[in-house]
């Protein structure tokens, strides 16, 4: 791990990431075998749900403003440096983040380990149902040893109600995931968890924004060289300018000068 701005980013690999997620995942399996193989009439539950989240200049400038998405972000087990950024803060604060890792990095490596070890479920919840049936469709075909556990469109609003909240946490504790992927966008669907991990029957959740529209072919995700060159934010931009803009305009000014705050309290101070 590695404190940048009082945030504990997961500093490691990404397949060093992945590794502990799925060593989180088979830990709860095992354990709820062992119960129900001693206790046949009763249902175990996995351990408390570990969820993994996203940090860039724009979530930490709207968790300046927001308590409860700080504390969201605090909360995750797995707090990934995802934005060029990052990067650049970790270099100018003299860490040792090197490399990005995206919310979408996270769900194809995730999905390529389990498939290949086969026998995993997995939840897809957030987003509408024309994008939720071709992520069924298309997991099939890509990872076709994962079974898509279940999937649940969420009421698009600002705030759910108590009813709402638990229509979702029942959807899937029924269908007992061994990952839940959830996309309602930042900072809902960090909140969401934080408020309800314990109350949920999976071991692992990411919460990983726009990757359903990615993955299901929705919007189209940045040629590989913008990627590399951490210009991925750019097609976004020009394809999104209204919805985009305030990370560029408000929030990324916001995070460098809290960047510029922190080395001047290292170097000069």
């Amino acid at each position: 791990m590695e404190s940048l701005l009082n945030y504990p980013l997961f500093s490691d690999s990404l397949e060093v990431c992945i590794d502990s997620i799925v060593q989180q995942i088979n830990t709860a399996r095992q354990m709820t075998t062992e119960y129900e193989d001693q206790y046949p009439n009763k249902k175990a539950r996995s351990l408390v749900c570990q969820y993994a989240a996203c940090l860039n200049p724009h979530s930490y400038s709207e968790a300046q403003k927001d308590p409860n998405f700080r504390t969201a972000l605090l909360g995750a087990r797995w707090l990934l440096p995802d934005g060029v950024g990052i990067i650049l803060a970790s270099r100018i604060l003299r860490g040792s983040i090197r490399k990005r890792i995206t919310g979408t990095d996270l769900f194809t490596g995730i999905c390529q380990k389990i498939n290949n070890l086969g026998g995993y479920r997995v939840f897809f919840l957030g987003s509408d149902e024309e994008t939720l049936s071709s992520i069924s469709r298309r997991m099939a075909i890509d990872y076709p040893k994962i079974t898509v556990a279940g999937t649940y469109s969420p009421p698009f609003k600002t705030r759910f109600s108590d009813r709402e909240i638990e229509d979702m946490i029942l959807a899937v504790n029924n269908a007992a995931p061994d990952v839940l992927w959830v996309a309602m966008t930042a900072p809902k669907q960090e909140k969401w968890l934080l408020e309800v991990q314990h109350r949920l029957n999976t071991p692992f959740a990411g919460a990983i924004g726009a990757v359903f529209d990615f993955y299901s072919g929705g919007i189209v995700r940045p040629k590989l060289l913008f990627q590399n060159l951490g210009l991925e934010w750019l097609p976004r931009l020009i394809q999104e300018p209204r919805r985009l803009y305030k990370r560029m305009v408000v929030s990324a000014p916001i995070f460098l000068v809290a960047v510029a705050k922190e080395w001047w309290k290292k170097n000069i101070l």
